[in-house]
């Protein structure tokens, strides 16, 4: 429209007046038209395709930095530009939300010490576990998700989902646990304070696998903060985004998170961007 009211008042063609305006010639123009994309616009078109190849792998959830890591291997680049890219073609990380507090404390049990005083390091795998409570909104209720995760690769190593808080909860993800990685004595598990832990068949349970029960203080999350930030992460990158209408779909799509995404897809930033399976591989082939 703004073009032909140009061609009407002045009686010129608009591309003589675009480029009377923008000061350069009409052979000049079209040569322009005709030149091809230059080599930073085709690098660019090719990193865009590699990062959304990667963006779908990851089910929408990595950051830059994770995209960077991802795609640096195969096309050497530069953190701030795939951050550039990534702005402008208004590809987001998913975002977090608070959590909702789900063990509390028998004043009638016994407690473990803290034997980890929030120094987060194993040196090999089954060295410690960490172990916590979240809870999952369904239309049917709320479904609780116990998990235990060996702190060396980050990786899951036991979980159990019931419509229930009771001790048989916590048990169930410790017996998933130690039948899939048969520990040696002298493990550390390390939980909260929740009478789910203090529980005698709990403790007992871990006695008898000659286990070393540590313990976080009260009211304090970064006493168990890798575990606290596995729960954020699934809460961000999947509970927040769906509506599961029962149970049974909860607990399909947590199995699926945890077993085939977490553990062997994604990759850990605090485990050099590796996942927790690949990183767990290097250590047993070393």
């Amino acid at each position: 429209m703004r073009y032909r009211f140009i061609q009407s008042q002045a009686g010129q063609h608009p591309i003589n007046v675009l480029c009377r305006v923008l000061a350069v010639s009409r052979a000049g123009y079209y040569a322009w038209r005709k030149r091809p994309p230059s080599q930073r616009t085709m690098a660019n078109e090719r990193l865009k395709e590699a990062l959304w190849g990667v963006y779908d792998r990851s089910r929408q959830t990595y950051g830059y930095r994770r995209m960077h890591a991802a795609v640096h291997s195969q096309i050497p680049c530069n953190h701030k530009r795939v951050a550039r890219l990534l702005r402008q073609a208004g590809w987001q990380a998913r975002r977090s939300r608070r959590y909702r507090v789900t063990t509390h404390a028998n004043l009638a049990h016994s407690v473990a010490p803290n034997r980890l005083a929030q120094l987060f390091v194993a040196a090999q795998p089954n060295q410690i576990w960490l172990s916590d409570i979240t809870c999952i909104r369904t239309a049917q209720g709320w479904l609780y998700l116990a998990v235990v995760l060996d702190l060396y690769a980050r990786r899951i190593v036991g979980w159990a989902m019931e419509q229930h808080l009771k001790t048989d909860l916590t048990l169930k993800a410790l017996e998933m646990a130690l039948l899939k990685r048969r520990p040696k004595e002298g493990l550390i598990h390390h939980s909260d304070r929740g009478c789910q832990y203090t529980s005698n068949d709990y403790q007992a349970l871990l006695s008898r696998h000659k286990i070393l029960p540590s313990m976080s203080r009260s009211g304090n999350a970064y006493d168990n903060a890798p575990m606290e930030s596995f729960f954020a992460t699934i809460k961000t990158e999947l509970v927040h985004h769906c509506r599961f209408q029962t149970r049974e779909q909860a607990r399909v799509a947590l199995f699926d998170y945890m077993e085939i995404f977490y553990n062997r897809q994604r990759i850990h930033s605090a485990l050099d961007y590796q996942t927790p399976s690949d990183f767990e591989s290097l250590y047993r082939a070393a």
